[in-house]
């Protein structure tokens, strides 16, 4: 069942990297790109700060911590599954198209990028949605396009898209969840 699996998900890969292009190299180069979002950021940074003027700060600090534990937990991942990357794959390796020259870290189960920006996003949602509903198709476009440009780029299976995408979602949400109940019990009844 387990070599199915492995077989199934080689094989979407491959279909869904052999996809290519010189502008789409570019493209997705970009969307990989943790500098290429920061317009994103900022904005998402000051629409938080319009929901939450008084404890901004609370905020940020439920950012950073959810980014890293996002990114820990990939990290503790990748080094207990050991499963090569596709770009590492000695079996693969001819039939993987990378861009520049990119082939990652050895290992690459869990993806960080997609567990990240998923994370990101489902926490954006969580925090906004309900007074700013376009703030739900932007987020999703800026995982989705995140987490691909890694099976694009050669170095994730869609396998280690979606378990990084999943982490990042419990992540986001759950961050979300935590921090409004902080906010209820401890900062709101202060304010």
């Amino acid at each position: 069942m387990l070599e199915t699996l492995k077989t199934l998900d080689e094989n979407i890969f491959l279909y869904l990297n052999a996809q290519h292009n010189s502008f789409f190299d570019q493209l997705m180069w970009l969307f990989s790109d943790r500098f290429f979002w920061i317009p994103l950021y900022a904005w998402f940074l000051w629409l938080i700060y319009k929901k939450y003027p008084k404890h901004y700060w609370t905020v940020i600090i439920a950012i950073i911590l959810m980014i890293a534990a996002s990114d820990q937990l990939c990290n503790l991942v990748k080094v207990s599954a050991m499963r090569l990357r596709p770009s590492h794959e000695p079996h693969l390796q001819s039939l993987v198209h990378v861009v520049n020259d990119y082939r990652g870290g050895t290992y690459g189960f869990c993806s960080s990028h997609a567990s990240n920006a998923f994370a990101v996003a489902f926490f954006m949602i969580t925090i906004l949605a309900g007074e700013r509903k376009y703030i739900i198709p932007v987020c999703l476009a800026y995982a989705i396009l995140t987490a691909y440009s890694r099976v694009y780029l050669g170095v994730h299976y869609p396998g280690d898209i979606l378990t990084g995408a999943i982490i990042g979602s419990l992540l986001g949400t759950g961050f979300a969840f935590a921090l409004a109940k902080l906010r209820s019990r401890y900062l709101v009844s202060k304010a």
